[in-house]
Protein backbone atom coordinates (compact mmCIF):
# COMPACT_ATOMS: atom_id res chain seq x y z
CA UNK A 1 0.00 0.00 0.00
CA UNK A 2 0.96 3.39 -0.80
CA UNK A 3 2.03 5.14 2.46
CA UNK A 4 2.62 9.24 2.64
CA UNK A 5 3.91 11.02 5.54
CA UNK A 6 1.60 13.56 6.95
CA UNK A 7 1.99 16.03 9.64
CA UNK A 8 -0.33 16.42 12.64
CA UNK A 9 -1.70 19.21 14.80
CA UNK A 10 1.43 19.40 17.42
CA UNK A 11 4.21 19.02 14.78
CA UNK A 12 4.49 15.42 15.35
CA UNK A 13 4.14 13.03 11.95
CA UNK A 14 2.49 10.08 10.81
CA UNK A 15 1.99 8.19 8.61
CA UNK A 16 -1.44 8.53 6.08
CA UNK A 17 -2.87 5.31 4.04
CA UNK A 18 -4.60 6.42 0.98
CA UNK A 19 -6.33 2.97 -0.01
CA UNK A 20 -7.69 2.94 3.70
CA UNK A 21 -8.05 6.85 3.82
CA UNK A 22 -6.62 6.23 7.60
CA UNK A 23 -3.68 8.07 9.28
CA UNK A 24 -1.48 5.77 11.75
CA UNK A 25 -2.29 8.90 14.64
CA UNK A 26 -4.56 11.44 15.32
CA UNK A 27 -4.15 14.13 12.81
CA UNK A 28 -5.11 16.43 16.33
CA UNK A 29 -1.43 15.55 17.06
CA UNK A 30 -0.14 12.54 17.23
CA UNK A 31 2.79 12.86 19.98
CA UNK A 32 -0.32 13.88 22.32
CA UNK A 33 -2.73 11.12 21.23
CA UNK A 34 0.30 8.63 22.01
CA UNK A 35 1.37 10.09 25.32
CA UNK A 36 -1.95 10.60 26.47
CA UNK A 37 -3.39 7.22 25.78
CA UNK A 38 -0.67 4.58 25.93
CA UNK A 39 1.68 6.74 28.53
CA UNK A 40 -0.92 8.54 31.31
CA UNK A 41 -3.41 5.60 30.96
CA UNK A 42 -1.73 2.52 30.84
CA UNK A 43 2.58 2.98 30.97
CA UNK A 44 2.20 4.86 34.43
CA UNK A 45 -0.14 3.39 36.04
CA UNK A 46 1.36 -0.02 35.44
CA UNK A 47 4.29 1.29 36.95
CA UNK A 48 2.85 2.95 40.31
CA UNK A 49 1.82 -1.21 41.10
CA UNK A 50 4.83 -2.59 39.60
CA UNK A 51 7.26 -4.88 41.53
CA UNK A 52 9.14 -7.05 38.83
CA UNK A 53 10.21 -6.42 34.95
CA UNK A 54 7.12 -5.15 33.07
CA UNK A 55 5.81 -6.95 30.20
CA UNK A 56 3.95 -5.26 27.59
CA UNK A 57 2.21 -6.24 24.02
CA UNK A 58 1.94 -3.77 21.62
CA UNK A 59 -0.48 -4.56 18.70
CA UNK A 60 0.79 -2.70 15.80
CA UNK A 61 4.73 -1.15 15.78
CA UNK A 62 3.54 0.83 13.36
CA UNK A 63 6.23 4.10 13.47
CA UNK A 64 7.44 2.65 16.52
CA UNK A 65 6.45 6.32 18.37
CA UNK A 66 4.99 4.39 20.87
CA UNK A 67 7.65 2.18 21.51
CA UNK A 68 10.06 5.07 21.57
CA UNK A 69 8.00 7.11 24.23
CA UNK A 70 7.92 4.20 26.41
CA UNK A 71 11.86 3.72 26.10
CA UNK A 72 11.80 7.53 27.01
CA UNK A 73 10.16 6.24 30.02
CA UNK A 74 12.49 3.59 31.16
CA UNK A 75 15.30 5.98 30.74
CA UNK A 76 14.73 7.33 34.06
CA UNK A 77 12.96 4.55 35.93
CA UNK A 78 14.52 1.25 38.08
CA UNK A 79 12.23 -1.14 36.47
CA UNK A 80 12.71 -2.65 33.33
CA UNK A 81 10.24 -3.88 30.50
CA UNK A 82 10.20 -6.64 28.11
CA UNK A 83 8.34 -4.59 25.10
CA UNK A 84 6.78 -7.15 22.51
CA UNK A 85 5.33 -5.38 19.69
CA UNK A 86 3.38 -6.99 16.14
CA UNK A 87 3.35 -5.52 12.94
CA UNK A 88 2.37 -7.59 9.73
CA UNK A 89 3.76 -4.64 7.53
CA UNK A 90 7.10 -3.07 8.52
CA UNK A 91 8.02 0.31 7.27
CA UNK A 92 10.48 0.90 4.54
CA UNK A 93 13.64 2.59 5.40
CA UNK A 94 12.68 5.23 2.80
CA UNK A 95 9.80 6.29 5.49
CA UNK A 96 11.25 5.32 8.48
CA UNK A 97 14.08 8.48 7.71
CA UNK A 98 11.22 10.77 6.81
CA UNK A 99 9.39 10.62 9.82
CA UNK A 100 12.57 11.59 12.16
CA UNK A 101 10.49 11.93 15.59
CA UNK A 102 13.61 13.46 16.97
CA UNK A 103 12.34 16.52 15.21
CA UNK A 104 9.66 17.34 18.42
CA UNK A 105 11.29 14.97 20.70
CA UNK A 106 13.50 17.28 23.01
CA UNK A 107 15.48 14.57 24.32
CA UNK A 108 18.04 14.55 21.33
CA UNK A 109 19.29 11.08 22.15
CA UNK A 110 16.10 9.12 21.30
CA UNK A 111 16.64 10.28 17.63
CA UNK A 112 19.52 7.61 18.07
CA UNK A 113 17.42 5.14 19.91
CA UNK A 114 14.25 5.45 17.34
CA UNK A 115 16.84 4.37 14.49
CA UNK A 116 17.91 1.07 16.49
CA UNK A 117 14.42 0.99 17.67
CA UNK A 118 13.83 0.08 13.69
CA UNK A 119 17.16 -1.36 12.99
CA UNK A 120 16.06 -4.28 15.36
CA UNK A 121 16.41 -7.92 14.01
CA UNK A 122 12.52 -9.08 13.99
CA UNK A 123 11.66 -12.20 16.10
CA UNK A 124 14.54 -11.91 18.43
CA UNK A 125 14.96 -10.22 21.62
CA UNK A 126 17.37 -6.98 22.16
CA UNK A 127 18.89 -5.37 24.51
CA UNK A 128 17.98 -1.70 22.98
CA UNK A 129 19.13 0.11 26.93
CA UNK A 130 20.00 -1.88 29.68
CA UNK A 131 15.92 -1.52 30.97
CA UNK A 132 14.46 -1.70 27.59
CA UNK A 133 14.16 -5.38 26.29
CA UNK A 134 12.28 -5.38 22.60
CA UNK A 135 10.96 -7.99 20.58
CA UNK A 136 9.83 -7.09 17.26
CA UNK A 137 7.21 -9.75 15.51
CA UNK A 138 6.87 -9.71 11.73
CA UNK A 139 3.08 -11.69 12.53
CA UNK A 140 -0.54 -10.87 12.68
CA UNK A 141 -2.32 -10.82 15.84
CA UNK A 142 -5.09 -13.47 14.12
CA UNK A 143 -2.64 -16.32 14.04
CA UNK A 144 0.15 -15.39 16.79
CA UNK A 145 -0.44 -16.83 19.87
CA UNK A 146 0.45 -15.64 23.45
CA UNK A 147 1.11 -17.25 26.85
CA UNK A 148 -1.72 -16.70 29.44
CA UNK A 149 -1.93 -14.56 32.22
CA UNK A 150 1.67 -13.15 30.84
CA UNK A 151 1.55 -9.39 29.90
CA UNK A 152 0.79 -6.55 32.40
CA UNK A 153 -0.06 -3.86 29.94
CA UNK A 154 -1.26 -4.13 26.08
CA UNK A 155 -1.28 -1.29 23.94
CA UNK A 156 -4.08 -2.08 21.12
CA UNK A 157 -3.21 0.49 18.52
CA UNK A 158 -4.86 -1.49 15.55
CA UNK A 159 -5.88 1.03 12.65
CA UNK A 160 -9.84 1.87 13.56
CA UNK A 161 -12.67 -0.82 13.58
CA UNK A 162 -14.12 0.49 9.71
CA UNK A 163 -10.71 -0.10 8.45
CA UNK A 164 -9.54 -3.31 9.82
CA UNK A 165 -12.64 -4.92 11.50
CA UNK A 166 -10.85 -8.56 11.36
CA UNK A 167 -8.74 -7.02 14.07
CA UNK A 168 -11.81 -6.50 16.43
CA UNK A 169 -13.63 -9.64 17.42
CA UNK A 170 -14.60 -10.89 19.95
CA UNK A 171 -12.46 -13.99 19.17
CA UNK A 172 -9.54 -11.23 19.36
CA UNK A 173 -10.40 -9.77 22.74
CA UNK A 174 -10.69 -13.19 24.17
CA UNK A 175 -7.22 -13.65 23.00
CA UNK A 176 -6.01 -9.93 24.30
CA UNK A 177 -7.88 -10.77 27.67
CA UNK A 178 -5.98 -14.13 28.23
CA UNK A 179 -2.70 -12.80 27.68
CA UNK A 180 -3.02 -10.14 30.50
CA UNK A 181 -2.03 -11.02 34.10
CA UNK A 182 -4.81 -10.00 36.45
CA UNK A 183 -5.09 -6.73 37.53
CA UNK A 184 -3.26 -5.49 33.63
CA UNK A 185 -4.56 -3.15 31.60
CA UNK A 186 -5.28 -2.64 27.79
CA UNK A 187 -5.88 0.66 26.75
CA UNK A 188 -6.65 1.78 23.52
CA UNK A 189 -7.90 4.77 21.59
CA UNK A 190 -10.88 3.48 20.49
CA UNK A 191 -14.35 4.21 22.48
CA UNK A 192 -16.72 2.64 20.33
CA UNK A 193 -19.79 0.84 21.75
CA UNK A 194 -18.54 -2.12 19.85
CA UNK A 195 -14.86 -2.32 21.11
CA UNK A 196 -16.33 -1.69 24.92
CA UNK A 197 -19.11 -4.80 24.64
CA UNK A 198 -16.83 -6.90 22.96
CA UNK A 199 -13.91 -6.46 26.14
CA UNK A 200 -16.80 -6.85 28.64
CA UNK A 201 -17.89 -10.07 26.95
CA UNK A 202 -14.45 -11.06 27.28
CA UNK A 203 -14.21 -10.80 30.78
CA UNK A 204 -12.30 -7.41 31.39
CA UNK A 205 -14.06 -4.10 33.68
CA UNK A 206 -13.94 -1.50 31.09
CA UNK A 207 -13.52 2.19 31.96
CA UNK A 208 -14.05 5.31 29.39
CA UNK A 209 -11.40 7.87 29.94
CA UNK A 210 -11.00 11.30 28.59
CA UNK A 211 -9.88 11.58 25.41
CA UNK A 212 -6.61 13.00 23.90
CA UNK A 213 -7.34 16.48 22.45
CA UNK A 214 -9.84 15.67 19.13
CA UNK A 215 -11.43 12.82 21.23
CA UNK A 216 -14.03 12.88 23.70
CA UNK A 217 -12.59 9.67 25.07
CA UNK A 218 -10.47 5.95 24.99
CA UNK A 219 -10.81 3.21 26.54
CA UNK A 220 -9.26 0.96 29.34
CA UNK A 221 -9.77 -2.14 30.66
CA UNK A 222 -8.27 -4.56 33.49
CA UNK A 223 -8.21 -7.79 34.02
CA UNK A 224 -10.06 -8.43 37.80
CA UNK A 225 -9.69 -11.88 38.10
Amino acid sequence: MKVEVKQTNDGSNTLFVPELNEHYHSIHGALQEALHVFIKYGLEPTLEKATEPIRLLEIGFGTGLNAILTLQTFLTQNHSVFYDTLEKYPLPENLIKELQFGNFILNPELLDYFHKLHAAPWNETIAITPNFNLQKMHTDLETQTFPDNYYDLIYFDAFAPEKQPHLWTDEIFRKMAGALKPGGFLVSYCAKGIFKRGLKSAGLTVEALPGPPGKREMTRATKTN
